[in-house]
């Protein structure tokens, strides 16, 4: 008769201690089918990025099956919860461009990151950078404006969405705006010595390209009239 070894038993402790009791039964079933961090990416990936300017709930976004960076983040850092880890996001800020939200995770003493984004290469990040600066810098050269600027420039502390539990903000039907504020509110670092950003040169046509395979565009509505 095999038993299990103590990292399984801890991880299924941890499992069970982290799970939201506002989720369903249901819902907690297929979280927990996610299984790791990359599978969690693998489902953002196979949902469409949502355009519209809302700041849905983990609950609504499984409901509806779209995300933007924003609520894959936080979809993501509630799916880790289910999993076993701490629901941790990291922001990153831009010069003359959006913000992108990531959700955060260590393995074996290394982050790595989980995201939704319109460019391909702003999504998941393998556990294996030391620190978040180093995880911040790996997201710098495809992260850009659609004039080719290189536009990253700083970068937050983890923020625990634990802190948010009285809100309810894993199944709120509310926007959850109040973790966007709370993200703009906090410090952010540097990613970037002074005076490094005037030499920086502009995104060449073929990176751009390569980097907005399955980008989406609002829709133009056609003039009434």
């Amino acid at each position: 008769m095999t038993s299990r070894s103590p990292a399984s038993a801890s991880l299924k402790a941890r499992q069970k201690q982290a799970q939201d009791p506002d989720f369903t039964p249901a819902e907690l079933r297929t979280l927990r089918a996610l299984k790791t961090p990359a599978g969690i990416q693998r489902y953002l990936d196979e949902i469409p990025y949502h355009l519209a300017g809302t700041a849905w709930s983990p609950r609504l976004v499984l409901r509806e099956k779209t995300a933007h960076c924003l609520e894959g983040a936080v979809f993501a850092a509630a799916a880790l919860r289910v999993i076993g880890f701490s629901p941790l996001i990291f922001d990153l800020e831009a010069d003359n461009d959006t913000d992108h939200v990531l959700a955060i995770f260590k393995s074996r003493g290394h982050w790595g990151a989980i995201a939704k984004s319109n460019f391909s290469g702003c999504r998941y990040r393998e556990p294996i950078y030391r620190t978040l600066r180093e995880l911040a810098l790996s997201y710098f050269n495809a992260y850009f404006n659609l004039r080719g600027e290189r536009t990253l420039r700083r970068y937050s502390r983890p923020v625990n969405l634990a802190r948010f539990d009285r809100l309810h903000w894993t199944t709120t039907k509310k926007n959850i705006w109040f973790i966007a504020e709370y993200l703009c509110e906090i410090p952010h670092r540097s990613l970037l010595k002074r005076g490094v950003e005037k030499a920086l040169t502009r995104v060449d046509a073929r990176t751009i390209q390569s980097e907005m395979v399955g980008h989406r565009k609002k829709p133009v509505r056609p003039a009434r009239d």
